[in-house]
């Protein structure tokens, strides 16, 4: 059986709380909306959501439970994704206002979707999300508890390709205004950069 309809209803309300606060997605997201487009930022959110929901599956399998009691395990998917984040990072900082028509062009929709994607699967946090977070909605009356917690984690997907998909269509607005200023881009790609690392930094140090 199926969470019951207001069980779904504070799942909803308590995960879109969640994702509305800034974190790796977010940030991402409206990266590469400001640089490259709306198309641009939907295909990364597609990519993060695709990351959330083997998230979801592994939440349900148990196999993130494992993770989450592996000490080694844990403490390396944390250095690998911090150490992801401080090359996108990089390639942030080096891209130049006189690169910004060559990067339009050359970075694929598969390269966003690639990035989206291993931006949430290396984030040990969005998986200790899930262990500890589903399962507070979890009914045992209603039957199989993976059931349960695969139907919590599609709904945590779906409202997250809304929150994020939002982030990236303002923020493509934003950046067809800031496109016309090679300056003002200069200063979102040295922002983001910081930003980037600043959470490498965050996730290395919890």
């Amino acid at each position: 059986m199926l969470p019951t309809t207001q069980t779904l209803l504070i799942f909803g309300v308590s995960t879109f709380a969640l994702l509305v606060v800034p974190g790796p997605s977010v940030v991402y997201v409206t990266t590469r909306s400001l640089e490259q487009g709306r198309v641009a930022g939907l295909t990364a959110m597609l990519g993060l959501e695709t990351g959330a929901f083997v998230h979801a599956v592994l939440a349900a399998t148990g196999l993130a439970s494992l993770l989450a009691a592996s000490p080694v395990a844990f403490t390396t998917i944390k250095w690998v994704g911090a150490g992801y984040l401080v090359y996108l990072a990089i390639r942030q900082f080096r891209v130049r206002d006189t690169d910004a028509e060559h990067t339009k062009a050359t970075t694929s929709r598969w390269t966003l979707f690639r990035d989206g994607v291993l931006v949430d699967l290396l984030n040990p946090k969005t998986a200790i999300f899930f262990v500890a977070f589903l399962p507070q909605f979890v009914d045992p009356s209603r039957g199989a508890a993976s059931t349960q917690m695969m139907t919590l984690g599609l709904c945590f997907v779906l409202l997250a390709c809304i929150c994020d998909g939002a982030y990236a269509l303002v923020s493509g607005g934003i950046g067809e205004r800031l496109g016309r200023s090679a300056r003002a881009s200069n200063r979102v790609n040295r922002a983001t950069s910081g930003v980037y690392v600043l959470l490498a930094v965050v996730a290395v140090s919890s």
